[in-house]
């Protein structure tokens, strides 16, 4: 099945000239290298290749190698062959990229979220890959596409980012095993590692620091939560991308078992984070009652209502789940 899939995108991948590589908006590593890595390979075979995203590239992934290829779709459609989503579990999920590609003959969907519906008309999800970007490595060696250095590199810095620094459940040994192959093209680990984990701006930890003055514990301390006002976010001046893995703190606290990040939107939305350290609480479950979706340990949702109204409605729902396992 895997080989046969992957057969059928690589024979698109070389049939077609013109392509589209699409990633979600508020972009983490994981799309990002993703992204960068494909396409670096499609033009490598002498493909017109434009790399879109609805936040362009971010500033803290910037140091990726040919990082100025990816940005910000155009107002006015282009014409393509083949529109390619990654790691994109649902299509609207593509902001502004969605209206930039829709003349586009063949939509191709790799992923890795078990919430994925399965858009496309070649589709290629795996929920047991930690990253997306260790579909496309295998995507690339199966199929005899171009590799390069730039392209490991880029792959390494989603594998790596997607999985918490090898740290997450879904890292497997096959994902060790890719990594040393992506190291062997010479990379820098050390460097791309300080790159990726001890370069953030200071803004970043003056948001940390407000956001603990607003954390919360319930049910016993098994849930944390804090929160992020857009009056807040304002004050600092930070940007979306600096709240990236900050949830972290919480997750991380002993006795917590889902941990929580509110912020709120210009769109009179609230972003929900949700982190789970144990299978018991498929927070994926939870958000799609929110109309969202992800992973059983790592889902996030959209959900309209104000900061207070959106905490309390979701912390219930939390609760409602912990106590039917308790």
């Amino acid at each position: 099945m895997t080989n046969s899939k992957f057969e059928e995108i690589g024979r698109i991948l070389r049939e077609h000239q013109r392509f589209a590589i699409l990633g979600h908006v508020r972009p983490d590593g994981d799309a990002l290298g993703s992204q960068l890595a494909l396409a670096l390979s499609l033009q490598q075979l002498g493909k017109e290749v434009r790399v879109w995203n609805e936040d362009g590239m971010l500033e803290k992934y910037s140091f990726l190698p040919r990082a100025e290829l990816l940005t910000k779709p155009p107002s006015t459609p282009e014409v393509v062959d083949v529109a390619v989503a990654l790691d994109t579990a649902i299509q609207n999920r593509l902001g502004t990229a969605l209206p930039a590609v829709r003349s586009a003959k063949i939509w191709i969907n790799i992923d890795h979220h078990l919430s994925n519906p399965c858009y496309g008309d070649v589709v290629y999800v795996d929920p047991a890959a930690p990253a997306t970007a260790e579909i496309v490595f295998r995507l690339i060696k199966s199929q005899g596409l171009p590799f390069n250095h730039d392209i490991a590199e880029n792959l390494y810095a989603a594998i790596s980012s997607d999985t918490g620094s090898f740290q997450y459940p879904q890292t497997s040994a096959r994902t060790f095993e890719i990594a040393a192959e992506l190291i062997r093209t010479g990379l820098d680990v050390g460097r791309l590692s300080q790159q990726l984990y001890e370069n953030y701006p200071r803004r970043r930890l003056e948001l940390l620091r407000e956001l603990l003055r607003t954390m919360r514990f319930e049910r016993g301390g098994r849930v944390a939560s804090f929160s992020l006002s857009s009056k807040t976010a304002a004050e600092l001046g930070v940007l979306p991308e600096d709240n990236e893995g900050l949830i972290d703190h919480l997750r991380a606290i002993h006795g917590v078992i889902v941990a929580v990040f509110f912020e709120e939107l210009a769109d009179g939305k609230v972003r929900i984070s949700m982190r789970s350290k144990s299978d018991v609480v498929n927070v994926c479950a939870i958000c799609q009652k929110f109309g969202g979706g992800g992973h059983t340990l790592a889902a996030g949702a959209r959900v309209r209502g104000t900061l207070d109204e959106v905490e309390e409605k979701v912390l219930e729902e939390i609760g409602e789940v912990l106590k039917s396992h308790s």
